[in-house]
C-alpha cells in the first residue's frame, strides 16, 4: 500500500492481506494499531516510509516485546515508544530470507557457468549463497553443495515443469548493493535480521543463524549506495570469464516509478542475465501470465524480462508458467 495512506488503513490492509494466516499475532496487532487512535498517533510522529507495520513491529521485537495479545502490546509499545521509535527511524524492512534461493537455484542453473552473482537490495547477502546450501524439491532427489550437505537445508513445493538440475549452479564471484548492508559478523545485524522474522516462525529463524554463519566463513562484497548509482560500477568489477546475473528479490517495490525504470533501463544494457522476483505490478514492462493459476501473493520470477514462475514469497513453493 501507498505510504501516504491513512495509518489506520495500512494497518487494516496489512492485517488482511499480508499477516492473516502468516502470523496471528502480527495479524491481532495490527487490527488493534488500525482500531486504536492513540497508537496511530505515536506511529504517525515517524515519517510515511517508516510507518509500515513490518517494520514498526520488528523494531518492537529487536528491543524486547513478545508474543501476545493486542492489549499486552500497546501497553509495552507506549512505554518504550521512544526507543522502538528511534529504531524504527534508523532501521529498514531488509529481511533476508535466504529461502528465496530455492526460487533462483532452477534458473541460475540454466544459464552458462560459472557465474558471477551480483544482487541489489542484499541486505546481508544471504541470497548470495545459492551454492552453498541444500535444497529439497518435491519429487526430485535432494541437491547438495560439492563438498556435502549443507547446515541449511530450504525444501520447496514445486508444480508444473519446474527445470530442477542435477546439480547446484557454480558461482565464480558474488556481490552486493544496499543502502545499509547488513554485516554477517556483525551480533547486532543478525538480531535485526532475527527480529524482522515474523513471530511465529521459527523454521525460517532458524535457518537464518545458520544461513548466516555459512556467510561469516566467506563473507560477500556490499558496497553501500543506490542501486542505480552503483550497479554500473558493480557489475564492471565482476570476473569477465564469468557470466553476470543481476538478481533481486522484493526490492524494487521500494522504489517510486522513475527509479525503477531507471534500473530496468540500466540492467538490460549490461552484459550477461537479469533475474527478478517481484510482485505482479512492480515491472510492468513483464507479461503476467494472470492464466496460470497463482496466489495473491505470489511474485513474479522473470529472466531477462520474460516470466518464467510464480513464486512463493518465501521461496516454499514454485510454479512453473509453461510457453504461451
Amino acid at each position: 500500500m501507498d505510504s501516504s495512506a491513512p495509518t489506520a488503513e495500512r494497518y487494516t490492509a496489512f492485517a488482511d492481506v499480508e499477516a492473516r494466516g502468516m502470523s496471528a499475532c502480527y495479524e491481532a496487532w495490527a487490527h488493534g494499531v488500525a482500531a486504536d487512535p492513540a497508537t496511530i498517533a505515536l506511529i504517525d510522529e515517524l515519517p510515511p516510509a517508516k510507518r509500515q507495520p513490518n517494520l514498526v513491529f520488528s523494531a518492537a521485537g529487536f528491543h524486547g516485546a513478545t508474543v501476545s495479545p493486542y492489549e499486552p502490546f500497546r501497553e509495552w509499545l507506549h512505554a518504550n515508544w521512544a526507543t522502538v521509535r528511534e529504531t524504527a527511524r534508523t532501521r529498514a524492512t531488509q529481511t533476508n530470507e535466504a529461502a528465496r534461493s530455492a526460487l533462483l537455484v532452477p534458473v541460475l542453473a540454466r544459464i552458462e557457468g560459472p557465474i558471477a552473482l551480483l544482487e541489489v537490495g542484499s541486505s546481508a547477502g544471504l541470497c548470495l549463497y545459492p551454492d552453498r546450501y541444500s535444497f529439497q524439491y518435491s519429487g526430485h532427489p535432494r541437491l547438495d553443495p560439492l563438498d556435502g550437505p549443507s547446515t541449511v537445508l530450504i525444501e520447496c513445493r514445486t508444480t508444473g515443469p519446474v527445470p530442477i538440475p542435477d546439480r547446484l549452479p557454480g558461482i565464480a564471484w558474488r556481490a552486493g548493493i544496499d543502502l545499509n548492508p547488513l554485516d554477517v559478523r556483525n551480533p547486532d545485524d543478525v538480531a535485526w535480521l532475527d527480529a524482522l522474522i515474523w513471530p511465529e516462525h521459527d523454521e525460517r529463524r532458524a535457518r537464518l543463524r545458520s544461513a548466516a554463519a555459512i556467510a561469516a566463513d566467506d563473507p560477500p562484497v556490499i558496497l553501500a549506495g543506490d542501486l542505480n548509482e552503483r550497479l554500473g560500477e558493480l557489475a564492471e568489477a565482476a570476473p569477465r570469464d564469468a557470466t553476470l546475473v543481476v538478481v533481486h528479490t522484493v526490492v524494487l517495490a521500494y522504489l517510486d516509478e522513475a527509479h525503477r525504470g531507471r534500473f530496468t533501463e540500466l540492467v538490460r544494457d549490461l552484459p550477461g542475465h537479469w533475474l527478478s522476483v517481484e510482485g505482479r505490478t512492480v515491472l510492468p514492462g513483464i507479461r503476467v501470465r494472470e492464466d496460470v493459476p497463482n496466489d495473491s501473493t505470489d511474485l513474479v520470477l522473470a529472466l531477462d524480462g520474460e516470466q518464467l514462475a510464480w513464486a512463493q514469497p518465501h521461496g516454499r513453493a514454485l510454479r512453473w508458467v509453461p510457453n504461451p
